[in-house]
């Protein structure tokens, strides 16, 4: 089955491919000849997500799903939530930048709770038109703490310094082959996979 997949971050291009494997084939955007930067504009993971994939709906008319992932802290909030890419001020996907201001913000509270979550919106074509489609979501999420330092080299984003619970290590120290089985964006892709089977099933 091949799909879109709304994105261009060649990290979570690779993470999606090994935890959905060779049953799906997952294109980019760069595949589909789309080199706009989509707007994100949401107040929520829910609106990001279904505003990336009815762009590439609206425009392509191709089955497609797009992801919005947030890093959410107890004693911030619930931030950086919906910001957590653009978290440090005039930056954009810069993780270290995210990270030192997230560590800064943290600096003195005991309380370091925090979950990460992923929501993933499906959209499948149902006619003719662009604007008759469908939509499914999917959520994902993985608990923990955020570490006072950074640990780690693998994976991307605030990896380095989150600590899922159950375990002792960040997850850019577990690795990715044990984050793709235990990430928000695991689960969520997990039953995302689960749906597309039973939908290729039926067919």
């Amino acid at each position: 089955m091949k799909i879109v997949f709304a994105t261009n971050n060649p990290n979570k291009l690779r993470e999606i491919r090994e935890i959905l494997g060779s049953d799906f084939e997952i294109v980019s955007l760069a595949d589909i000849g789309c080199h706009v930067d989509i707007p994100e504009t949401g107040d929520t993971l829910e609106e990001n997500a279904r505003q990336k994939a009815e762009y590439i709906m609206t425009n392509y008319h191709i089955n497609c799903f797009a992801d919005d992932t947030g890093l959410e802290v107890e004693a911030l909030g619930g931030a950086p939530g919906v910001h957590s890419a653009r978290y440090a001020e005039g930056t954009d996907h810069d993780s270290e930048a995210n990270m030192a201001k997230l560590l800064h913000e943290l600096e003195g509270k005991e309380n370091r709770t925090a979950r990460f979550r992923t929501v993933i919106s499906l959209l499948e074509v149902k006619g003719e038109s662009p604007s008759n489609y469908r939509e499914i979501q999917f959520e994902g999420e993985v608990r923990g703490r955020i570490d006072t330092s950074k640990h780690g080299s693998s994976g991307f984003g605030y990896d380095p310094i989150f600590i899922p619970e159950g375990y002792d290590k960040s997850f850019a120290e577990l690795g990715e082959e044990v984050k793709n089985q235990i990430s928000h964006r695991a689960k969520a892709v997990m039953k995302l996979a689960d749906y597309l089977r039973q939908l290729a099933a039926r067919r």
